[in-house]
This record gives C-alpha cells, sequence and structure tokens, in this order.
C-alpha cells in the first residue's frame, strides 16, 4: 500500500508523490541545468514513456525509497525529497533532495525540506544513519546541508564526477534536533492524508 503520511511544517508540507506532479516533474528532468546539479544527463524519453514509467512506479512502489513531493503551504508544487536504498539491517538510506522550481531557491525550502525529511525518517523507521553525495562545487547544497547537520566525511569519485559525501546519526540529529526546527520556525506535524 502506498505511504500516506504527509509532514506539514510551517513553511513546507512533504506528501506521497501523486500523478498530479508528472507534468512539473517531467519539466525538471528535461531541465540542462537541474540535471547538472543532479549530476545527471537532462532526460531524452518522451513525457508519455515518462507517464507510463510514473505510473507504474506509483503502482508498485517498494520498501526501500520514500518519495516526497514538496508543496509550500499553499498548496505549490516545488519540488521533489526522496530517501532511497533504505537497509534497514544496516540501518542507512541516502537522501536526495531537489527544488525544481528556481522562483523557491534561496528561501530556505531546501533547508525546511530536509529538516521535515530527516525528522521524519529518524522518528518513524529504525535508520540510525542518512547519508548523501552532493557535487563537490555545489556550494550551495553543501552549506545548506551542513546547516541541517549533516557532516562532510570525504569526496568521493563516481562516473568522472567529484562528490561530497556527508551523513548524519540519527544519535547526533537528536541532539540537534530542536534548534533545528526553532531555526525556521519549523513545527512539523504528521498525518493521514485526507
Amino acid at each position: 500500500m502506498k505511504d500516506q503520511v504527509v509532514i506539514r511544517t510551517s513553511k513546507v508540507v512533504l506528501r506521497p508523490k501523486g500523478r498530479e506532479d508528472v507534468e512539473e516533474d517531467y519539466a525538471w528532468r528535461l531541465d540542462e541545468e537541474l540535471a547538472e546539479l543532479d549530476a545527471a544527463l537532462p532526460l531524452r524519453q518522451s513525457f508519455q514513456e515518462f507517464a507510463r514509467r510514473y505510473d507504474e512506479e506509483s503502482r508498485f512502489p517498494t520498501p526501500w525509497s520514500k518519495r516526497f513531493s514538496i508543496d509550500t503551504i499553499d498548496g505549490k508544487h516545488i519540488g521533489n525529497c526522496m530517501c532511497y536504498d533504505i537497509n534497514l539491517s544496516n540501518g542507512a538510506a541516502e537522501m536526495g533532495i531537489m527544488i525544481g522550481d528556481r522562483n523557491y531557491w534561496n528561501r530556505s525550502y531546501g533547508y525546511a525540506s530536509v529538516v521535515a525529511l530527516l525528522d521524519h525518517m529518524f522518528s518513524t523507521t529504525t535508520l540510525r544513519r542518512l547519508y548523501l553525495h552532493t557535487l563537490e562545487w555545489n556550494i550551495r547544497a553543501r552549506k545548506c546541508f551542513e546547516r541541517c547537520g549533516f557532516t562532510f566525511r570525504h569526496m568521493v569519485q563516481r562516473d568522472g564526477k567529484t562528490f561530497a559525501y556527508m551523513d548524519i546519526t540519527k544519535e547526533y540529529w537528536t541532539e540537534i534536533r530542536e534548534e533545528r526546527l526553532k531555526c525556521r520556525g519549523d513545527a512539523i506535524t504528521e498525518g493521514d492524508k485526507g
């Protein structure tokens, strides 16, 4: 069954991915700058093929990933975030985020989304560590992740690119949680999508 958790903060709402997101997601995947920030090539498939795969992933979710749309509090879809490669036996998962709508860059929407996802994953799962890879030169993203509580560990080479490997433990998140939530006035609540 599809995860129906909705995470609300004073700035963003993280909700399960839905069919209503497909057009923006497709446009963002075509965008060369967004693809470069994601260390990927712009999408080259048709909208119909993309929508078909999108629907398939929605109908058959896996327990190894949790995907959320990022909405503003007034309901505008501005990006996506997720945890993937979830491995409950070793207590770790990788995290990713993209604010696709440039009108919401540099306005703390990424910060609010990452903090909300961290809090959700650490409070509702047995995960003990979340990690990510961000391009070495993406200083804006690295600073955001550091403000959220991630620690830079080392550089990683993959596919001819250099990534900063960063992580955060549940233990450390517990220590800094209140401070991070207060930093932007975020009050996080969760509930079933109704």
